[in-house]
């Protein structure tokens, strides 16, 4: 029996995962307790696509109820499978640099404590199991605002001279910025999974993604930059953009893509690896020019309001630079664009939000 087990299964990575692997023929155990809905509030909850995924998959998903942050539950898990359990992918995690300013004890112990539990609890059971983590760019805190930026009619863009002029690299400082607590939890997270595959040789491989997104996020003001965004939009739901004149720069990957690299990853892994990974240039947006696509798709003006302050920490240009992971897995190739991404988004959930599920 082949056995993957993925955190926050309900979530946009954990149930894209959950499907993929699932469909390659192995048994998918899901840890998620819908952390989610207490984070954000009942928008945000992903009850919804558990259900999905157990009527979908039938046998092939055992879903459990668990903290990550609770190590004997972990274990227990991890003692009935053991050496079966090949793959862990790693998704559950506090996703808000807002929110975790709020409570940044549970913060870190979601993203820091609970990702030690599940790196100790591979090693002691499962030590010969791939494990992925879905860190973030935020792990560089606000050094990308240092680079030489340029004010564009809808964006900021990089200096065309720079040498990150087709993303940011790997290379990129982590140290000597602000991160938000957000940043510094996942940055504690990030490390200790690259020390658990260097130190203790695992097969661990850490994907800092640029904006996650797909049709299957439970998106909400505080996560889920595009989901939400179209959301408000369908519904017309007030949306608060938040500074740099609504010119801030990001780069969209599908699950769909980001699932397909840790597939990549899964079949020819490496020891505490790390990857920017992300839309690159290939799928990168503002605001202002998200905002366009959403009201063009919808057939419908968004209603907003613009705040000055920027949240802290928050990026004004970040697009990945994809190439080392490209290097290494070159059959690899990205293939939704902004513009797929926001149509697919808005077809699989306008029913939905019309009728005022998830909203």
């Amino acid at each position: 029996m082949s056995i993957a087990i993925v955190t926050g299964s309900a979530g946009l990575i954990g149930s894209e995962a959950t499907r993929h692997f699932a469909n390659q023929g192995m048994t998918v155990v899901g840890i998620d307790n819908n952390m989610r809905q207490e984070f954000f509030g009942a928008e945000a909850s992903t009850n919804w696509q558990r259900s999905q995924l157990q009527t979908e998959l039938g046998n092939r998903y055992e879903h459990n109820d668990i903290d990550i942050r609770e190590m004997d539950s972990i274990e227990k898990v991890f003692k009935k499978f053991g050496n079966n359990i090949e793959l862990i992918v790693h998704a559950a995690a506090q996703p808000s640099h807002d929110w975790a300013a709020r409570a940044p004890h549970i913060d870190f112990s979601v993203n820091a404590n609970g990702t030690l539990n599940m790196l100790e609890a591979t090693r002691q059971h499962s030590p010969d199991a791939v494990f992925i983590f879905t860190s973030t760019n935020k792990v560089y805190g606000d050094t990308p605002n240092r680079l030489p930026l340029i004010e564009n009619e809808t964006r900021w863009e990089i200096d065309p001279q720079h040498s990150y002029v087709n993303g940011i690299p790997e290379d990129m400082s982590i140290d000597h910025c602000l991160h938000s607590l957000f940043g510094a939890s996942k940055v504690a997270a990030d490390v200790l999974t690259q020390e658990y595959g260097r130190y203790f040789g695992m097969k661990t491989g850490v994907f800092r993604g640029g904006c996650l997104t797909g049709p299957n996020h439970s998106g909400t003001q505080l996560h889920g930059f595009l989901a939400y965004l179209m959301k408000c939009t369908v519904t017309g739901v007030p949306y608060k953009v938040f500074g740099y004149r609504g010119k801030q720069v990001r780069d969209n990957i599908h699950s769909y893509d980001l699932i397909q690299a840790f597939e990549h990853f899964f079949r020819a892994p490496r020891s505490g690896e790390v990857y920017n990974i992300g839309g690159s240039r290939f799928s990168h947006c503002s605001m202002h020019e998200a905002i366009e696509i959403c009201e063009r798709i919808a057939e419908r003006p968004l209603e907003r309001t613009y705040v000055e302050d920027n949240r802290i920490g928050d990026h004004i240009w970040y697009v990945s630079d994809v190439s080392k992971f490209k290097n290494h897995f070159p059959d690899w190739n990205l293939t939704k664009n902004i513009d797929s991404i926001l149509k697919e988004i808005f077809e699989a959930n306008v029913e939905r939000w019309s009728e005022g599920v998830g909203v």
